[in-house]
């Protein structure tokens, strides 16, 4: 064996380790998951029950939650990222990460933990959200590929999302800062498609909703999920932006933790 591969080895063991110390966390302190997958539901009773009818008319009618289930799923993993954030910044402040750079660990298992902990833990969030919209009444017509392109650009959301909170929770002075960061990432999708069509929003309100990293995503999805036109472009521009903010995401947090 090369040295080469046997250092690629312990790499991944580490990780590995660094992985199961996350989960092991996520299960005895459920509280995190459980408010990634709160807020979207509560978003989706709020618009479907209280604003559904309205909101509904204002786009031609049929049934809203039809409309809005795609971007409160893509909420759903921007909510997501608060976790790697927030747990991050945790092991930080803790001095816990010292601890581990006095051991015999891989750098980078620190990181890869973490990161590949939340990105289950999101997806696991979005099954849930999806099975909530389905019991409102939420209808898509996607075949299997359809599904199956609908969870693979989630899941490249995610992993993108996931690399710029980890640059986060790593800047981060504390804790409550740390939760506080990610909230643009969170509320971004507001001023895009999530909601209401771009068009019915004033001019420079629609010029930042259609030009904005969320939108292409969300007609992307919308358009997988219920078999609509996704638009000119709209996927490969949102598989541009994943790729972007992962590439950003990732190398600012190895350059972060590197310093460090």
């Amino acid at each position: 064996m090369s040295m080469a591969t046997g250092t690629a080895g312990y790499a991944l063991s580490d990780s590995l380790t660094m992985l199961r110390r996350n989960l092991k966390h996520a299960l005895r302190y459920p509280s995190l998951t459980f408010a990634v997958v709160v807020m979207p539901v509560m978003m989706l009773l709020l618009f479907n029950y209280a604003y559904g009818s309205t909101l509904g008319a204002g786009i031609g009618g049929g049934h809203y939650i039809d409309y809005v289930t795609p971007g409160i799923v893509l909420m759903a993993a921007t909510s997501g990222s608060l976790v790697t954030a927030i747990g991050i910044c945790t092991d930080m402040t803790e001095g816990i990460v010292n601890r581990f750079r006095t051991m015999a660990i891989s750098r980078s298992a620190f990181l890869a933990g973490h990161v590949v902990g939340s990105v289950i833990q999101t997806m696991i969030g979005l099954v849930l959200v999806i099975g909530a919209a389905l019991a409102m009444g939420f209808r898509p017509n996607a075949g299997p590929v359809e599904w199956l392109a609908a969870a693979g650009l989630l899941l490249f959301l995610t992993i993108a999302l996931t690399w710029i909170s980890a640059g986060i929770g790593l800047v981060a002075k504390t804790v409550e800062s740390a939760s506080n960061m990610p909230m643009p990432l969170q509320f971004l999708p507001f001023i895009g498609s999530a909601i209401v069509p771009t068009d019915s929003m004033p001019t420079a309100m629609r010029w930042f909703a259609e030009y904005q990293p969320f939108t292409p995503m969300i007609e992307t999805l919308r358009g997988l999920l219920m078999g609509t036109g996704i638009g000119a472009g709209a996927a490969w521009s949102a598989l541009a932006w994943c790729t972007v903010l992962t590439l950003v995401g990732y190398f600012w947090s190895r350059s972060v933790f590197y310093r460090r």
